[in-house]
């Protein structure tokens, strides 16, 4: 067995540490949910119908899916500060495109490109962070949820005046992204904490990206049909609870980044997908509906950051990015399944399959800490 020094310890938190990576994942939370909010603006400027108009949110998210195992391969070349100036100037590129834009096609070419420039900062600021642990990625992570909670606001704001200005101000933010990273740095990409990486990391890097996959699936599951299924069963205001959902996600993450550092990235990740399993079987009851859709988010709040930590503590850190590959597959396929069957089974199946998906996470979770445990147990040749 070779002999392998311990990695140093942690830098601490510090509001420059975390600085860079929360005006990042402000930016990206504001461009992530700006296109759904400005789908009337863009129908208005370009005459294009219902039917056609989510194509600028479709190309946004091909781009955002396309960039992540790009960053991977880059990451093993050049400095994770390097890989998001890159990011957000073409971010900033994209979304200017988008906002001045003569013709439809020209708009949703600007969205892709923005869309590769979100999806290239989302990757190297969660390897860096991932790398530096539970709380540090949750705390960063956190920060989009607040981003996500603007963008409406400034669709609402600004979008009376031109369709341009929300995404001037995005691009505006790509641009304090750079400053950020420029005046502070970006943390570099820390080995794992085992001081070791597992013996057979393949099998384990599969098992966090199913994790990781489950996830999205979930989270975006919960979002797109929640809303449907209290409306189905009578209840008066379901986008207050759809709201407090994402609230719940966002304060489940900020909790984890204050206190998440004392319990075990596995055991932290399991608690929330049982407590999530528990929730979406709650909500099959319409009295307690509501309040386990907010639970839910509250529950699902800390498997992001925290599983993507636990495969940093295990795997090199620029393997993160592949997991969010994973990820954008889950948000893809778990809405359109669920959407099958709400067709064939109507709205209160909803429960029902988020449930069986927490149980699934559950599961995954349980074989991925297995792996990793007897992953450490294995001499390193």
């Amino acid at each position: 067995m070779s002999a392998v020094s311990a990695p140093s310890a942690p830098p601490r938190l510090t509001a420059a540490l975390l600085a860079p990576g929360a005006v990042a994942f402000l930016t990206l939370g504001v461009l992530q949910a700006m296109y759904g909010a400005a789908f009337p603006l863009f129908q208005e400027r370009y005459g294009v119908g219902a039917a056609t108009v989510g194509w600028v949110a479709s190309a946004h998210f091909l781009g955002s899916a396309t960039a992540p195992p790009l960053v991977g391969l880059a990451l093993g070349r050049v400095s994770v500060r390097a890989v998001t100036v890159a990011g957000a100037l073409i971010l900033a590129l994209g979304v200017l495109a988008v906002a001045l834009a003569p013709t439809w096609l020209l708009a949703v070419g600007g969205a892709l490109l923005g869309g590769l420039g979100l999806g290239t900062i989302s990757a190297a600021i969660n390897a860096a962070y991932a790398s530096l642990g539970t709380r540090a990625a949750n705390l960063v992570n956190a920060v989009f949820g607040v981003g996500s909670i603007l963008a409406p606001l400034l669709v609402l704001g600004l979008g009376g005046a031109s369709l341009a200005w929300p995404f001037v101000v995005v691009a505006g933010l790509a641009l304090l992204t750079v400053l950020a990273t420029r005046l502070w740095g970006v943390p570099g990409l820390r080995p794992p904490a085992a001081g070791t990486p597992a013996a057979r990391p393949g099998p384990l890097l599969g098992l966090f990206a199913l994790v990781l996959g489950l996830y999205v699936g979930l989270e975006v599951g919960f979002g797109a049909w929640l809303a449907r299924h209290l409306a189905g069963v009578g209840f008066a205001a379901p986008a207050l609870i759809l709201s407090g959902y994402w609230g719940g996600l966002t304060l489940g993450r900020v909790l984890t980044g204050v206190a998440g550092g004392r319990v075990a990235p596995a055991r932290l990740v399991l608690l929330a997908a049982l407590l999530t399993t528990l929730a979406a079987l709650a909500a099959t009851v319409p009295l307690l509906a509501p309040a386990a859709y907010v639970l839910a988010g509250f529950s699902l709040g800390p498997v992001f950051g925290t599983t993507l930590a636990w495969t940093a503590s295990l795997l090199p850190a620029r393997q993160v990015p592949y997991l969010l590959v994973a990820g954008s597959a889950g948000g893809v396929l778990a809405p359109a399944g669920l959407g099958a069957l709400v067709a064939a089974l109507g709205a209160g199946a909803v429960p029902l399959a988020l449930a069986g998906l927490g149980l699934l996470l559950t599961g995954a979770v349980v074989l991925a800490a297995r792996v990793s445990a007897r992953s450490l147990t294995v001499p390193a040749p």
